[in-house]
């Protein structure tokens, strides 16, 4: 049964083309708002929401339908009105799909999934008293407890949307894990995968010859005091399902960079710069859009990402990053306000075919303008087997193996300059003006990472330099 349906239309839906979309129910179901009318909710004769609709979203940036939906549209800016369906009330998600039918049709439109889409009057016959009432204020989550918001997604591809952001927001606020439950055919987008790094949240994976499993490590999975938990043996071992097994090499790569940058924290700082200075250097051209959530609809703009987390801090900003179509790239930013400073935390990947050369040969020019002009701190540039279009699916991938590493000024003069010019292996760092840049090998070698761990061993005997990270989950667009 589909759960989100999403019209796109040349026009934005005003406020009696929504009301028509609403009548899809018929004239005994109610109309509410939620989120000072940001959501609208289509609701059962007892005011049970059964199929909440956010806000239209311009979506102006290329490629975004193609990307999140695989489901092109004409070029040009279009708008994005998402509907989700109540998981619990039978005839809710053709009440989504009929919504969103009407609202194509008038404004000359497409629905996706387009065999969702539909015009028809969908009567209700479900006895909604027996139906739990939902969590106030939460439509994205299907089942709240008091350890889990446990959100039910059977779109191919899990975008971190508003509606996700929402949900991890609350459960966050409450000290809940977020699981997101999908069929075994889903993947994971990149910024999803980062904001369910951490346990306890999890990607359940329902497989219907297996159970569920974690859709990121491959442990078995049962519902035991109202969250999803690993199976373990008497030993307090988990067991490991078959379903997660690693499938064989496609040739496909994925290059990621994880850096932070530092600066001082005047009213001229422009952020952003860092991270188009990367896109610039390995792709030729500036991120194509950014946002808070996807999908990402805003043109490129290092003044307008300033600008909203000036308005923001001190509290963390989080942001995604997206490049033109043609060359996967995504990235994820958190901005964060220190004693030190105002620092970025990026992590950023790029996609490669198996007939496509990552530019490994790039990464030192691009340390080094990263090192002079933009405040670079450190930086680990890594390469993985994985998939180009870079979404994660639910079973084993290789880990990423280190290419190099990168040694800002100002903690390569806290390391000391003899110390951190030797290394314990061989070569030397090359000198980026008072940078160090220390090549690992091409990505082909898991060991590697041995050579990393003892370098950051040599560069960090006490307290040494900043560790360095990839972006955390988002605190909440």
């Amino acid at each position: 049964m589909t759960k989100d349906v999403i019209a796109l239309t040349p026009t934005m839906p005003d406020i009696r083309t929504l009301l028509a979309g609403l009548y899809a129910g018929g004239p005994d179901l109610g109309v509410g708002t939620l989120a000072d009318g940001a959501v609208v909710q289509l609701c059962a004769p007892d005011g049970r929401p059964l199929v909440s609709v956010e806000a239209p979203i311009l979506v102006q940036v290329p490629g975004e339908t193609a990307r999140l939906l695989e489901h092109a549209v004409e070029e040009g800016s279009v708008w994005w009105t998402e509907a989700r369906a109540s998981t619990a009330v039978a005839e809710a998600g053709r009440l989504a799909g009929s919504f969103a039918g009407r609202l194509a049709t008038v404004l000359g439109g497409t629905v996706w999934p387009p065999e969702a889409a539909t015009t028809e009057v969908v009567p209700l016959t479900t006895d909604v008293s027996a139906v739990p009432v939902p969590a106030p204020a939460t439509p994205a989550i299907d089942v709240l407890t008091n350890r889990a918001a446990v959100v039910i997604q059977d779109r191919p591809l899990v975008a971190m949307t508003s509606w996700l952001a929402d949900a991890l927001r609350t459960a966050t606020a409450a000290d809940r894990a977020l699981q997101i439950v999908t069929p075994p055919t889903a993947r994971l987008t990149l910024p999803t995968r980062t904001a369910l790094h951490g346990l306890p949240n999890r990607w359940v994976v329902q497989d219907p010859r297996q159970g569920y499993y974690d859709g990121l490590s491959g442990a078995v999975l049962h519902w035991k005091n109202g969250t999803f938990t690993p199976v373990r043996d008497e030993s307090g071992t988990a067991s490991l399902t078959q379903a997660f097994a690693r499938d064989g090499d496609t040739g496909e790569r994925q290059l990621v960079l994880a850096l932070r940058t530092r600066h001082d924290a005047d009213e001229d700082l422009v952020l952003g710069r860092a991270l188009e200075a990367v896109f610039r250097h390995l792709t030729g051209a500036p991120p194509a859009g950014w946002s808070t959530a996807e999908p990402v609809n805003l043109p490129w703009s290092t003044r307008e990402l300033t600008d909203l987390a000036r308005a923001r801090a001190p509290r963390p900003t989080w942001l995604i990053a997206v490049g033109h179509p043609g060359r996967p790239a995504l990235a994820t930013v958190r901005v964060l306000r220190t004693p030190a400073g105002v620092e970025e935390d990026i992590t950023v990947a790029f996609g490669y075919g198996p007939d496509e050369e990552p530019p490994l040969g790039a990464i030192e020019g691009l340390a080094r303008a990263l090192a002079v002009e933009h405040g670079l701190v450190t930086m680990l540039t890594s390469l993985r087997a994985a998939r180009r279009d870079l979404t994660v699916p639910p079973h084993l991938e290789a880990p990423p193996v280190p290419v190099a590493f990168t040694l800002g000024e100002d903690e390569s003069e806290a390391v000391g300059r003899s110390r951190a010019e030797h290394p314990p292996f061989h070569p030397a760092p090359a000198r980026l003006g008072r940078a160090l840049h220390y090549d690992l090998g091409d990505g082909s070698r898991p060991e590697a990472w041995d050579r990393f761990r003892d370098l950051v061993r040599h560069l960090r005997p006490e307290e040494g330099v900043t560790k360095p990270t990839a972006s955390g989950p988002p605190a909440g667009p």
